[in-house]
């Protein structure tokens, strides 16, 4: 019984939320089960069939997703990169399901390096194929990326009921997410500030944008 899995993330680049990471493994003779489903990459989909596509996933896979906080980005920033952190986040989902093959969309210009880098930190010595754009050419690569961008969506729509605000998608380019921040440094309202990556540049700009 060959064991392969896909592991993409959804969040690497937004100033506010968290990034995740998921992992989602399948027997190799199964693959063909992924077809069935009718699944491309989470960004060519639509919301309504992409979280449909993310209870289909769960149910006849194994899986895990990892949540990486605002404020744990911003620690683990003084430390290392931002592609060091998502590599280390593809370690952690992985070395909970120990798959025999794994297929990752690279966080690295070289996608070769993330693939060496990554193996090195895997727990069992599992076959890795690491390339840009897995997540269009892989089936349980485009999976993955699902079931990753669904529970970060889900997390920020939980962020928005908890702040009683409008957050967006959290992405620099997002006008809503920028007046959000720009609100969060006016008010040094904990609760929004907590949910803010402080590490970005966009933050500076924002806050000098309004003199503070």
């Amino acid at each position: 019984m060959v064991v392969v899995a896909g592991v993409d993330e959804a969040g690497k680049g937004p100033v506010v939320g968290p990034m995740c990471v998921a992992c989602v493994a399948l027997e190799k003779a199964d693959l063909h089960n992924l077809e069935t489903l009718g699944i491309k990459d989470s960004k060519k989909i639509s919301k309504k069939k992409r979280e449909a596509l993310a209870v289909e996933i769960k149910e006849i896979t194994s899986w895990h997703v990892l949540e990486v906080g605002a404020q744990m980005i911003d620690e683990l920033r003084k430390v290392m990169t931002m592609n060091e952190i998502v590599l280390k986040a593809h370690a952690q989902v992985i070395n909970r399901i120990m798959p025999d093959e794994v297929y990752v969309d690279a966080a690295d210009v070289n996608a070769q390096r993330f693939g060496l880098n990554l193996k090195k930190l895997l727990a069992s010595p599992a076959k890795i194929t690491s390339e840009h754009n897995a997540d269009v050419k892989y089936l349980i690569v485009s999976a993955a990326s699902i079931v990753a961008k669904v529970t970060r969506d889900n997390l920020m729509m939980k962020l928005e009921e908890e702040l009683g605000c409008t957050i967006g998608s959290g992405y620099p380019a997002d006008p809503e997410s920028r007046a959000f921040v720009a609100e969060a440094l006016k008010r040094q309202d904990e609760s929004m500030l907590r949910v803010i990556r402080h590490s970005w540049k966009t933050v500076d700009k924002i806050r000098d944008s309004i003199h503070l």
